[in-house]
C-alpha cells in the first residue's frame, strides 16, 4: 500500500486525480487530500505520506514553500509538481528540491498514470534498498561483535600477522596506526583496589554485554572485545601519538561518568584503567599499563599518565627510536637493524660526547640487553663466561668510531640470531636424528621412539623432520634401508633372509614386497642383474 497525498486548492482537480489513481492503480493507494500550504504541512506530518501530488499555487503557502518545509521532517517523500504556470523559475527550484515531475495543467489521464507508475516504482526501489540495509545492518549486528573481538585479540597477543590485523581494520572501517587499551573491570563492589565477587559480577556483565557494549561505543568510537573473566578489553583508536593534559583529563571525567551509567544498567561496579598511546602492534603493553592503573589505584578510572608505575625519559630521549632498534632487532631486520643502531649512537655522541662513561655504559646496557633477547628466542646456548671481555672493550676503546663499530655490529650479530641460531638449532636436531637412524635401521625403529630419543612430541619431530628432508620419517628409513639393501645384494651380503634381517625387515615376503615397490625388482631378480 501506498501513501498518497493530494494537494490542491480545486476541488474538480482533486476529484480527477482521485478517479484516475484508484481506476488504474485499484486498492494501492490510500488517499488523503488537502487545500491549502497550511494543511498540506500538516496532513504530511500525520499522515506521512510516500508521494505528494502539490500543486504550486495555493492560498497562503505556496507549493514550494511547503514541499521545502515538509523535506524538513519527511526527506523521502516523492514529489510530483502540478502547475497552470509553465514557468522557469518554479521548475528551476523543483529541481533544486528534488521533485519528481513536473506537470502542467490541465493534466490528461495517461500522463497522470504514467508519472504516478514511475514514483511507484523509485517508491518500491526504496523501500527495497531500505530493506536490503536493515538486513545487512541486522546481520553486522551479529557479526560485528565477533570481528571486533578477533581484532582485539589480533593486536593484543599478536597471534596473526600484520597483514590480518589490516584486513580486520578495513572490515571495522579503521584508519588509526596508533590507539591506547582500556581494561574495565568488574565486581559487585570496590574494596581498594580490589573488585569483590569478580566471577559471579563477571557472569552477569556477560548476561548485560550487548548493553555494556552499546553504551562503550555511545561514549567513545571504540572497539570492543569479549568479556575475559571479570574485565572487558577496549581498544580505542587515536590518530596522534601523544595525548595532551586537557584531552587526558577530558577522557577520564568521561570515564567516570560512564561508570555511574553502567552501574545503574547493569547493577554491577566497573573501574576502568587506561594504557597509554602505542602503535597497533604495541596493544598489549598499553593494556598491561591500563591493568597496572588499576592495581595501583582506587579510583573508579585510573589513567597510567599520572601513576609512577611506567618509565618517564627525558623529553630529548629518542625513544621511539630506541623502539625501533628493538623492533629490528625481533624481527629480524638485519640492515634496518644496523642502521637504528648507528642513528642511536651518534645521537649519544651528538648529545653526550662531552659524558663519555654514560655513553659506554648505555653502548654495554643495549648490546647485553640485545642479546638477552636473542636468547629468549631459542636456538642460542647461554654460556656465563662468553661476556666477560665485553666491559674492558667497552671500557678501553680509544676511539668512539670503534666503539661505534661494535655497538653497530653486535646489534646486527644479535639481529641475525634470533632466526639463524634457532634454524641452526633444528639443522642439529635433525643431524642428530639421521645419525641416530643410520646407527640403529636395522632395528625395528619407530617414530615415537626417536621422537623420545630426540626429547620432541612426534607431531614436532615428525613436522620438522620432512621440513629439513624433504621426506617424512618412514620415507626416510625406507630409503635408508632399500639402499642398504641394495648394497649388499650386490656384494656378498649372505642369504636373501640374512640380508632381509640386515636391514632392519623380520618378515622376507614384507621386504620382497617393499624392495619392488622402491627399487621395480624383488631382491633376487635386482641381485641377479647385479652379478651378471
Amino acid at each position: 500500500m501506498y501513501r498518497v497525498m493530494l494537494a490542491d486548492d480545486e476541488g474538480i482537480v482533486l476529484d480527477s486525480l482521485k478517479m484516475i489513481i484508484e481506476k488504474h492503480f485499484p486498492g494501492q493507494c490510500q488517499l488523503e487530500t488537502a487545500k491549502t500550504g497550511r494543511d498540506v504541512i500538516e496532513l504530511a506530518e500525520s499522515f506521512r505520506p510516500d508521494l505528494a501530488f502539490m500543486d504550486i499555487q495555493m492560498p497562503g503557502i505556496n507549493g514550494i514553500d511547503a514541499i521545502r518545509e515538509i523535506k524538513k521532517s519527511s526527506p523521502s517523500v516523492e514529489f510530483i509538481i502540478l502547475s497552470a504556470y509553465d514557468k522557469f523559475d518554479y521548475a528551476k527550484e523543483a529541481i533544486n528540491l528534488g521533485v519528481l515531475e513536473y506537470v502542467n495543467k490541465p493534466f490528461s489521464e495517461k500522463s497522470i498514470t504514467e508519472v504516478l507508475g514511475k514514483a511507484l516504482k523509485a517508491i518500491d526501489s526504496r523501500r527495497k534498498k531500505r530493506s536490503d540495509d536493515l538486513r545487512i545492518r541486522e546481520k553486522m549486528e551479529t557479526v560485528t561483535p565477533i570481528i571486533e573481538n578477533g581484532f582485539i585479540y589480533a593486536i593484543m597477543f599478536q597471534e596473526i600477522s600484520m597483514e590480518d590485523v589490516e584486513n580486520y581494520k578495513q572490515l571495522l572501517g579503521l584508519t588509526a596506526d596508533y590507539g591506547c587499551m582500556l581494561a574495565l573491570a568488574v565486581g559487585d563492589d570496590q574494596h581498594g583496589n580490589r573488585m569483590t565477587n569478580a566471577v559471579g559480577a563477571g557472569v552477569r556483565t556477560q548476561l548485560n554485554y550487548t548493553r555494556v557494549r552499546e553504551m562503550l561505543k555511545e561514549t567513545w568510537d571504540c572497539v570492543v572485545g569479549s568479556v575475559i573473566s571479570n574485565k572487558i578489553p577496549v581498544f580505542l583508536p587515536m590518530k596522534n601519538r601523544k595525548m595532551d593534559y586537557e584531552e587526558r583529563i577530558g577522557m577520564i571525567d568521561v570515564g567516570r561518568e560512564l561508570t555511574r551509567k553502567l552501574k545503574k544498567a547493569t547493577d554491577v561496579t566497573f573501574r576502568i584503567g587506561i594504557g597509554s598511546i602505542r602503535k597497533l602492534n604495541k596493544s598489549m603493553d598499553s593494556y598491561e599499563e591500563a591493568l597496572k592503573a588499576l592495581v595501583n589505584s582506587t579510583g573508579s578510572v585510573a589513567h597510567v599518565d599520572d601513576l609512577p608505575i611506567q618509565c618517564r625519559y627525558d623529553e630529548e630521549y629518542p625513544i621511539e627510536l630506541e623502539k625501533e632498534l628493538f623492533d629490528c632487532l625481533k624481527s629480524g631486520m638485519v640492515e634496518a637493524c644496523g642502521q637504528a643502531a648507528e642513528q642511536f649512537f651518534d645521537w649519544m655522541l651528538d648529545n653526550y660526547d662531552g659524558k663519555n662513561l654514560s655513553v659506554r655504559l648505555k653502548t654495554l646496557e643495549f648490546v647485553l640487553f640485545a642479546e638477552h633477547e636473542a636468547y629468549l628466542e631459542g636456538g642460542m646456548t647461554y654460556h656465563f663466561l662468553d661476556r666477560e671481555d665485553y666491559l674492558p672493550l667497552v671500557m678501553n676503546a680509544e676511539q668512539n668510531r670503534d666503539l661505534r663499530t661494535w655497538f653497530v655490529e653486535k646489534f646486527k650479530e644479535n639481529c641475525r640470531n634470533m632466526t639463524t641460531k634457532k634454524e641452526e638449532h633444528e639443522n642439529r636436531l635433525v643431524v642428530r636424528a639421521q645419525n641416530y637412524i643410520q646407527e640403529n635401521y636395522q632395528k625395528d625403529l619407530s617414530l615415537d621412539e626417536i621422537s623420545r630419543h630426540m626429547d620432541l612430541s612426534p607431531y614436532y619431530f615428525s613436522k620438522l623432520f620432512k621440513e629439513e628432508t624433504g621426506s617424512n620419517f618412514v620415507e626416510y628409513v625406507t630409503n635408508l634401508r632399500i639402499q642398504k639393501a641394495k648394497e649388499l645384494l650386490a656384494g656378498d651380503g649372505g642369504s636373501m633372509k640374512e640380508i632381509c634381517a640386515a636391514v632392519g625387515y623380520s618378515d622376507p615376503n614384507y621386504f620382497s614386497r617393499i624392495f619392488k615397490k622402491n627399487v621395480g625388482v624383488t631382491p633376487t631378480e635386482y641381485r641377479e642383474r647385479e652379478r651378471g
